[in-house]
């Protein structure tokens, strides 16, 4: 088929051809491809329409399942949402001791005065006095110890000496100044509970590490963590904020600043991720350009191979666009490595219809090649696409837009090269002498099937170490998706536990309809798990409930304190018996306070701003977009647990206590078990997928081709090549995850061409793989490693999956097709193709 143009009636060269039918046909093929051209325009257009109006995005909600059950959905917002994903945690290194605390002083003041920031702490009093100034204020609104038997006789009597006994301990002077207004010792109890977390260490009045090398500060910020645009102004903020202060003390020249956290995460995975798209097609652009150049000998032929790929992009960002609402970064990373496949088609046509005659028309030319090679690109063609169709029916929002890009940029690419190339060609392809390469491609093609033995020994040695790896063959963490580099995620660990940030693994969900029902749903559960930490199976809790009671539990405590006479006389009574003889009158500000208590105004979430409590309400209590709550109570486990250890936390009692609390909906969360478990129903839908699509391929195949046997003799290869890359990574000891899988299926669609050129030529003793064509599987598979494979040089992680998968699979995936062709497909002598197009040029001349 791929042998020149043979007469025939319906041929150029034909007997029975007229040339009035080959008029007709001209004409209408001139005037398909004018119609063509213009709906190129016009799609264009449309698609830099809707390119201008596209959100891109670089989250992780993108591998998120889209219906994801009652524990992911915590994850899931936690991950959005949650405490943590608001926190930045900044470190000031270099100086001295002094120099980093004033930084930090200077910093956390102008962070205070943006609203871009809802808290920033640093260990500075300004703090501690607005926490104890509200403490004080609304002790008896917040103190779980007020009930009407703590203001009995007998309670005060009891309440009044443990304040007494305090006065002998190293908080005396303390407890002294506040005996006359808090005989029962509600402040020093509250400030004890609400210390009873892990603190930084301080250093010159401020928070620093625990070897005193750095200064820390934590900044909340208003905005989402999932909203990367607000997390970016934030940390340009404190870029400004830290530099304003170096430049204001000649001292902090040496100083430097680093921050960690979600938020910084999310700007710095997408300015990677930007970084690396520009850095990498640019010079995969580089590369595709030298290589055609040294193909073609016209700059303008040289743009013409390059518009499906282009066209292709386009396509794919505006569908992903149009379908989605917004484009992931993975998705438009991954759309630069379209360039590496989309040229091929353009490569295709320009070198395989050079091996027409050299006397032959232009359209001649493209209806041979349309004949001979367009229905081999279709298949190819549509075999990716059954490939990446199959991602379109993924849970998950990442993969069906890497489905929906893919098979866009693909399908557009090809139809561009093969409807509006040849009107925008206009003539021969100006192309250098390729005959020598073609007369050794022919040999090599010649000698490769004698390989055939080795190939087979290869593929099952690949079979028996993925076999003997099959145990660790894949990731089993969430985080294998992440696309942090390994060296932030180590500064954050170094930060987090440094500034003792709560590492949020365990949680009770409790949804409501409203803010008070889930303050009261936090109170039962609470009431529930003080005996598990009394018992030592929880090391402690925290509940919004705990800084924001519910209005009817305040109301509860209100109603607890006696009117002024009772109070005075069951002071007085209290008073008896004690160690230290105290006149009633010196508790008058007591009375005063109780009496102020009684009348005052429930306490509000807004009285909570400007004090540390405010961080804690505002991650453990929020709304629902459906106009609900959600409370959650952020669980420690005991001394010793580490996220790897699932055992140190005993999930069955704490279910059982929120089961007794009879909250509706309340729910016990591992979120590293539901990570886990998303990651796992990842893998496993995944996987059900490509092995889906690649049962759609094979089917294909085997219809297209007719034969069962041609189609396993195409399949072969890519198979061989799957296994060889799979193989590697397990030897390498690189657990495979998802975007290994979504590679590899990459691989099946690039091969896929390779296979088909040739096995198509299994048709019996007189057809042959012709050199030129071999010219053409070289050059694509060429590009195509320079737009796959420069990606493993990327920084980000994802990107650098691909490039590793891809590249070395693209070309294992030539060698074993050639290897494994049939042996009527052994190329035939090298035509002179250059000197066939050079003659051809100079006769039109």
């Amino acid at each position: 088929m791929n042998a020149p143009l043979k007469p025939g009636p319906d041929g150029p060269n034909g007997s029975h051809g007229s040339h009035g039918s080959n008029g007709l046909i001209s004409r209408a093929l001139h005037a398909l491809q004018r119609r063509a051209v213009l709906v190129w325009l016009l799609f264009l257009l449309a698609c830099a329409g809707a390119i201008a109006r596209a959100h891109f995005s670089t989250d992780l909600s993108a591998f998120l399942p889209r219906a994801p059950s009652a524990g992911q959905r915590v994850l899931i917002d936690q991950l959005r949402d949650g405490v943590v994903s608001r926190l930045i945690l900044v470190a000031i290194e270099g100086g001295d001791t002094a120099t980093r605390a004033q930084l930090s002083r200077e910093v956390a003041a102008t962070l205070r005065a943006d609203q871009r920031f809802a808290a920033v702490h640093n260990g500075e009093a300004i703090n501690d006095a607005r926490d104890q100034q509200f403490v004080f204020a609304h002790r008896y609104a917040l103190s779980p110890a007020v009930t009407p038997q703590r203001f009995s006789a007998e309670g005060l009597h009891a309440a009044l000496g443990d304040s007494l006994d305090l006065l002998s301990s190293s908080a005396g002077l303390v407890a002294k100044d506040l005996l006359p207004h808090d005989p029962t010792g509600e402040v020093a109890a509250l400030v004890g509970q609400l210390d009873g977390a892990a603190q930084p260490a301080t250093r010159d009045g401020v928070w620093a590490s625990r070897d005193g090398t750095r200064a820390v500060l934590v900044a909340q910020t208003a905005a989402a963590g999932s909203d990367t645009d607000a997390q970016a102004h934030a940390v340009a903020a404190i870029q400004r904020a830290f530099g304003a202060a170096t430049r204001a003390l000649p001292q902090a020249s040496g100083c430097r600043i680093e921050m960690s956290g979600p938020g910084v995460f999310s700007v710095q995975t997408r300015d990677a991720i930007r970084h690396d798209v520009e850095r990498i097609s640019a010079l995969s652009l580089v590369l595709i350009v030298a290589l055609l150049l040294a193909l073609y000998r016209s700059p303008r032929t040289l743009v013409l191979g390059l518009l499906p790929v282009l066209s292709g992009v386009a396509a794919g960002i505006a569908a992903v666009s149009l379908a989605f609402g917004t484009v992931q970064g993975i998705t438009l990373g991954f759309g630069t490595t379209l360039i590496g496949e989309a040229v091929d088609y353009s490569i295709y046509l320009f070198v395989q219809s050079a091996q027409t005659p050299a006397g032959a028309r232009q359209d001649d030319t493209l209806r041979a090649w349309v004949a001979a090679y367009w229905p081999t690109i279709r298949l190819g063609v549509l075999m990716s696409v059954c490939g990446f169709a199959s991602m379109l029916f993924s849970g998950f929002p990442g993969l069906v837009q890497l489905g929906a890009y893919s098979i866009a940029g693909l399908v557009t690419a090809a139809l561009v090269t093969r409807f509006v190339l040849p009107r925008l060609q206009g003539g021969a392809v100006a192309m250098r002498d390729v005959t020598l390469l073609a007369a050794w491609l022919a040999r090599a093609a010649q000698a490769a099937p004698r390989l055939r033995w080795p190939l087979a020994a290869l593929a099952l040695a690949a079979i028996a170490v993925l076999a003997l790896h099959r145990d660790g063959l894949w990731s089993h963490e969430l985080s294998a998706l992440s696309p942090v580099p390994a060296a932030s995620q180590a500064l954050d660990a170094r930060l987090r536990a440094d500034v003792g940030a709560p590492d949020v693994r365990y949680l009770v969900e409790i949804p409501a309809a409203s803010e008070q029902a889930a303050l009261e749903g936090a109170e039962k559960i609470g009431a529930q798990l003080q005996p598990l930490v009394d018992r030592g199976v929880l090391a402690g809790f925290e509940s919004p409930a705990r800084y924001l009671p519910s209005a009817a539990t305040q109301h509860a405590r209100r109603a607890s304190l006696p009117d002024d006479a009772t109070l005075a006389a069951r002071l007085h009574t209290a008073l008896a018996n004690q160690p230290i003889t105290l006149k009633p009158d010196a508790f008058a500000p007591f009375l005063a306070d109780v009496a102020a208590a009684r009348e005052a105004a429930p306490i509000t979430r807004a009285d909570l701003r400007g004090t540390s409590m405010a961080l804690a309400v505002d991650a453990l209590l929020t709304p629902r977009a459906d106009g609900g709550w959600n409370a959650m109570l952020a669980l420690r486990a005991p001394d010793g647990a580490t996220q790897a250890d699932t055992s140190s936390l005993d999930a069955a009692p704490i279910r059982a206590a929120v089961g007794e609390a009879h909250v509706p909906g309340a729910l016990f969360v591992d979120l590293k078990t539901e990570a886990d478990g998303l990651y796992a129903n990842y893998v496993r839908e995944d996987i059900r997928l490509s092995l889906a699509g690649f049962a759609a391929i094979a089917v294909l195949l085997a219809c297209a081709l007719r034969s069962g046997r041609r189609a396993a003799r195409a399949l072969a290869p890519l198979v061989a090549a799957v296994l060889v890359v799979a193989a590697g990574f397990a030897l390498a000891g690189v657990p495979l995850t998802i975007l290994h899988l979504v590679g590899m299926l990459l691989i099946v669609a690039v091969g896929s061409n390779y296979a088909l050129f040739f096995c198509k030529h299994d048709d019996g003793p007189n057809t042959s793989i012709a050199p030129g064509t071999l010219v053409s599987l070289l050059v694509a598979n060429l590009a195509t490693v320079a737009g796959f494979g420069l990606l493993a040089l990327s920084h980000v992680p994802l990107l650098e999956t691909f490039g590793l998968t891809v590249g070395p699979g693209a070309m294992l995936a030539l060698a074993f097709a050639a290897i494994l062709a049939p042996q009527a497909a052994r190329a035939a002598p090298a035509p002179a193709v250059g000197a066939r197009l050079n003659a051809r040029e100079e006769k039109r001349a």
